[in-house]
């Protein structure tokens, strides 16, 4: 079974029943990855496999820290031997050292996990954050604010998004960008 296919079957087995909506985003994300192809050259059959597997840590049958970002990647990387470049897309994406910082886990997570590449880093937050809960694209500014809305502003998650917010926004700008010179340059 190839990449992709691999992560669909996965994400499904572990969102589909349990978390219908977070399904539901997994799959648009994935969407937005395949919209990125264009600038994703060789990496993107590892973007959307990295896109629809992005939540996984929310499955209640993996979760363990309450951190999805670095359950999803451990169970990823322990239970599935997943491409390690996914792995670590998984654990870093949508600045989730913020987020892990929040937690006390920033230690963790960079020791256990490292970077990806920056463009790829760009290209997932792209994809997760301009796309609603239900999988629909939308823009990164009303993202941001119906996550804020939906977990409060003085929340983990609400804090996180807000002080991420910034970076994800220049992110997202800077695929913008790369989308456009692409298209340019055909």
């Amino acid at each position: 079974m190839d990449l992709t296919a691999r992560a669909y079957s996965l994400a499904e087995n572990l969102l589909a029943e349990p978390l219908p909506r977070r399904w539901s985003h997994s799959l648009g994300v994935a969407d937005r990855a395949r919209y990125l192809r264009p600038i994703l050259g060789r990496d993107a059959e590892l973007m959307e496999a990295a896109a629809v597997l992005h939540d996984v840590g929310y499955s209640p049958s993996i979760a363990a820290t309450g951190f999805h970002p670095l359950d999803g990647a451990r169970f990823l990387r322990d239970q599935e031997g997943m491409a390690d470049r996914v792995v670590r897309l998984v654990a870093h994406h949508s600045c989730a050292l913020l987020e892990a910082e929040e937690r006390g886990l920033r230690e963790e997570l960079e020791a256990e996990f490292p970077l990806e590449h920056p463009h790829l880093v760009d290209a997932l937050i792209f994809c997760d954050m301009t796309t609603t809960p239900d999988g629909v694209p939308t823009a990164s500014r009303d993202r941001i604010a119906e996550i804020v809305a939906r977990y409060g502003p003085d929340t983990i998650v609400g804090r996180f998004i807000q002080r991420a917010a910034p970076e994800i926004h220049a992110a997202v700008q800077r695929v913008k960008d790369r989308l456009i010179a692409a298209q340019g340059a055909i």
